[in-house]
């Protein structure tokens, strides 16, 4: 016998083993190239790294001056720190009070009170600066806290208030008169439940509509169904939810390939910072956020998305819980000129009150399958079609329906792009390292020299009663109903902000002050902290 038969027979399994496997490889390969390129698109990475990541906080000492700044800079911002604190003391006490008692049994605010700033800086930012979570009420572009403060509303109610306060106020009066007489009856129909679908499946371009008690849920109906009728993870769980790169042929490249997809979600809303974490001051650890918003570009990359996608029959899901009919009045669909399979809406709906939605093609919706009687897809909600809910989406859905009322939307991207210049411009000429970026409405605030203090903008706009979302700067959100009065005085009062903040020495800065040396000097503080364990 041959001795080396045996090795020709190893080598050949060898040989054929890396056969089998390189085509598995290739696709692994060309999946991780198209993720998105942060930590957000390798979840595995993700977590190790969260779980890496120690507690530590500067003491007074250290957080003044943790970008190195000479003493009397130091100096400079404690005096102010606690003058601001002072401020906040005697104009916000009852709202503070209320907040503080409050977030002691309420998760929630325990959450958005901590993470506010980011966590090095917290604890002495919560005592000192802590702010009002309550209002007790609201007027045109304006909302009152306990203390009678008015503040400019730039939260818009997480996106919900699209046309203002007011707007809604009324929608809700009218559709509690309207289903009074039936009230909290559910299972059965209100019958106005049967106009909403038909004037839905109108706006969507879609065949069927499913009601579900948020937006979030919403979400998550259109990806179960997609799942379900496209053989991919239902009804078991998938392995993996990939969050692929905007704007990329390797994404494409990856969607053409695999047969593993079931189907693709897209939040127009990140046309704002594509491939970018949702943008919070909690991060804000630098001033490398940033913010621009090509329309023409992303529309061209949803349109190549979209053919993909139909070549592949992989479901495309636009969630329009956010930005649905803020941008127009078809939606982020017609705006973009892009036809989605399924597309979910929330509360802005339903007149504010809480409701998710989604519209699907007919054989995309349907939770059974007629040849296997036991392979369903539920939905459960106890709230689903709740008559005061379709009531006020009754009301919302006729307005939007008026040809006077549409008139809202003409030129809706000029008056709000022209109203970002003319800021930006105001901040530029007050030699002011801050800008502007928008889509329409909904704008994100960035910095444009090295620093590690831009999380303190926020306390300085609160201050000049301009109301913000805890994510601070990360999101500003305009209801539609904003004159050029209400935003000139926004204007006014968001550079008078910046002013202070400049004068109270948070954007000293010399030649070594960089963003990579940031990130390095936070990397030394986290690596120091592990080994001083």
């Amino acid at each position: 016998m041959d001795p080396s038969l045996p090795i020709l027979s190893f080598a050949g399994a060898a040989v054929m083993a890396t056969a089998a496997a390189y085509p598995k490889l290739r696709a692994r390969l060309a999946l991780s190239r198209a993720k998105h390129g942060s930590l957000t698109g390798h979840s595995k990475m993700s977590r190790r790294v969260a779980r890496l990541i120690p507690f530590y906080e500067f003491d007074i000492n250290d957080f003044f001056r943790s970008d190195g700044a000479p003493a009397e800079v130091a100096t400079q911002r404690q005096d102010a720190f606690f003058r601001l604190a002072q401020l906040y003391r005697e104009r916000f006490a009852r709202s503070r009070e209320m907040t503080l008692q409050a977030s002691d049994k309420i998760s929630d605010l325990q959450f958005t009170e901590a993470y506010r700033v980011p966590f090095q800086y917290s604890r002495l930012v919560r005592e000192h600066l802590g702010t009002g979570a309550f209002v007790q009420s609201s007027a045109g572009v304006t909302v009152t806290d306990l203390d009678g403060n008015i503040f400019h509303d730039l939260t818009g109610s997480y996106g919900v208030n699209i046309f203002g306060n007011d707007f809604y106020k009324e929608c809700i009066a009218k559709a509690e008169a309207r289903a009074h007489a039936l009230g909290p009856v559910l299972g059965p129909y209100h019958p106005v439940v049967a106009d909403n679908v038909t004037r839905l499946c109108g706006i969507s371009g879609l065949d069927e509509v499913s009601f579900h008690m948020s937006g979030t849920e919403a979400v998550m109906q259109a990806v179960r169904l997609a799942r379900y009728h496209t053989g991919v993870g239902n009804p078991v769980s998938p392995h993996e939810t990939y969050t692929l790169a905007d704007m990329s042929e390797r994404t494409l490249r990856v969607l053409k390939t695999r047969r593993d997809i079931a189907c693709v979600l897209v939040n127009p809303l990140q046309a704002l910072h594509p491939n970018a974490n949702a943008p919070a001051d909690s991060a804000l650890v630098d001033s490398s956020r940033s913010a621009h918003f090509d329309r023409a570009a992303y529309s061209a990359w949803l349109q190549a998305l979209r053919q993909v996608c139909t070549e592949r029959n992989i479901v495309l899901i636009f969630d329009e819980v956010f930005v649905g009919f803020r941008l127009a009045a078809g939606g982020a669909q017609e705006y973009f000129g892009v036809r989605a399979d399924m597309v979910t809406y929330g509360k802005s709906l339903a007149g504010g009150l809480p409701v998710g939605v989604v519209c699907g093609r007919k054989d995309l919706m349907r939770r059974f399958r007629e040849d296997h009687p036991v392979d369903v897809c539920f939905a459960r909600g106890t709230f689903n079609s709740h008559p005061y809910v379709m009531t006020a989406m009754d009301e919302f859905l006729t307005r939007l329906g008026d040809p006077a009322f549409r008139s809202i939307y003409s030129g809706l991207d000029a008056i709000w792009d022209e109203r970002a210049r003319r800021l930006n411009q105001m901040l530029a000429e007050h030699d002011l390292p801050v800008r502007v970026g928008n889509l329409s409405s909904i704008w994100m605030v960035h910095y444009t020299e090295p620093s590690r203090y831009n999380w303190m903008f926020q306390y300085y706009l609160r201050a000049e009663q301009l109301a913000l979302s805890w994510v601070g700067t990360g999101r500003l959100i305009f209801s539609l109903n904003y004159t050029d009065a209400d935003f000139a005085e926004v204007a006014q009062r968001f550079v008078a902000a910046a002013e202070k903040m400049k004068q109270d020495g948070w954007w000293w800065r010399d030649a070594s002050l960089t963003n990579k040396n940031i990130r390095r000097q936070v990397l030394k503080e986290i690596i120091g902290r592990v080994f001083s364990r």
